[in-house]
């Protein structure tokens, strides 16, 4: 760590906030995963010469280090979270840097396993950190913040990527090794510089399945169910349908996450003031219709504007993303302090079960037609929505959701 003595007093006290420290590591993970991503469409079609098959299994491979998150349950009994984010972000950097020495099904297989064990594992210690470092009364505006910094590393990543590759025109083997070494290497700087953070409450060791935490379950289910169909085949659709190239891929991310870099704090202050209930439910709606218009504009109903529309589709489906922070902090206010870590890794499993099968069975789906695996998709968000109902207004211990509160006044 820092001789703190030596450092400017300022510094120091960033160094010393839980919230600053989130915000580094976000921006450090999305840095790296966005750059990734920024490119993998392309590289997967232009060097690899990918399928809409092949880039379904290649998804579903991607998502396996997810279903195993629980796993992380096992590793949190001989280091602490902080550690593990930082193995996870060095892990990440590696994968990134090698992706692009293998431009073949097996060999993107490989290197994205690499990278997708070190995003996955970073995803599931940050969920325990906030929930844990974040104050309940604070969590929703200070996640918008978190929020607001990965969406400024995804800004940099891609607006970056989109110049070096208009005025430089490297090579792929080039844009991934610098993305990936400047992630592992920010990584091991953050592990210097920041102390050891605490949560006021030890965790529970071992795995934590609870009853009253069903909805929140049943929502980290669809969620990822949804966000994967967006994931998987949302950029695919805009590259194998209308053509977009690299740069147009980055310039596209890079007007999303500039938005979200100002949006995010907004939408955290806005969960504070809506309540949970109303901004899953508001999220879900948007993603309903974003996922309409992708199946019509896959069909060519919008003929010429297809182009245009597709891609304000992709930028709405990111910006709304954000809202997804909501689950956490419904999660916060009903759970025990002391399952927050357990149940974030079990959570993080839950949430890539659709994901390990759908890519690549809805891969199969897409050679025979792309917009039903958007009206699926659409199906999905609105059994979410449906679930959303389900969340009380005033989510605490006791009051999990409206079921609950019926039983209550039954009993009455």
């Amino acid at each position: 760590m820092i001789d703190a003595p030596s450092a400017p007093r300022g510094f120091r006290t960033l160094l010393q906030s839980p919230t600053a420290f989130l915000m580094v590591l976000a921006f450090v993970n999305w840095l790296g995963f966005a750059s990734w991503n920024a490119l993998i469409n392309n590289f997967s079609k232009e060097a690899a010469g990918f399928t809409g098959q092949d880039i379904g299994i290649l998804q579903s491979v991607r998502e396996i280090p997810g279903f195993l998150a629980f796993t992380a349950i096992i590793l949190f009994w001989i280091m602490r979270e902080q550690m593990l984010a930082y193995l996870s972000l060095v892990t990440l950097g590696i994968g990134i840097a090698i992706t692009g020495f293998y431009p073949t099904l097996g060999g993107l297989l490989l290197t994205t396993t690499v990278m997708s064990l070190g995003f996955h594992y970073y995803e599931t210690s940050q969920q325990s950190l906030q929930l844990q470092l974040l104050p309940k009364t604070e969590a929703p505006r200070l996640l918008g913040k978190v929020a607001g910094a990965s969406a400024l590393a995804q800004l940099l990543a891609f607006g970056s990527i989109a110049v070096i590759w208009r005025v430089f025109q490297p090579g792929y083997v080039v844009v991934f090794m610098v993305a990936g070494l400047a992630t592992a290497t920010l990584a091991l700087a953050v592990w210097l510089l920041f102390p050891r953070f605490h949560g006021t409450v030890p965790q529970n060791k071992g795995f934590v399945l609870r009853k009253r935490y069903w909805l929140y379950y049943a929502l980290t289910f669809m969620s990822g169910a949804r966000r994967q169909i967006f994931m998987a085949f949302g950029g695919f659709l805009l590259v194998e349908r209308f053509g977009y190239d690299v740069s147009a891929t980055a310039t596209l991310l890079l007007a999303t996450y500039g938005i979200n870099t100002f949006m995010g704090p907004m939408l955290g202050r806005l969960v504070g003031r809506v309540g949970e209930r109303a901004t899953i439910q508001m999220e879900n709606v948007s993603l309903v219709a974003v996922f309409v218009g992708y199946a019509m504009a896959s069909r060519g109903h919008f003929a010429e504007l297809g182009y245009i529309v597709a891609g304000s589709l992709f930028v709405i489906d990111g910006i709304f993303t954000t809202l997804m922070l909501a689950q956490r902090t419904y999660f916060q206010k009903i759970a025990d302090p002391a399952d927050i870590a357990p149940t974030s890794a079990v959570a993080f499993t839950i949430n890539h079960v659709a994901a390990v099968f759908l890519p690549v069975t809805f891969g199969l789906i897409w050679i025979y037609d792309p917009a039903i695996v958007f009206i699926i998709g659409a199906g999905v968000a609105s059994v979410s929505l449906s679930l959303a109902f389900l969340v009380p207004r005033h989510p605490a211990p006791g009051n999990e959701t409206t079921l609950t509160q019926a039983v209550a006044v039954a009993a009455e």
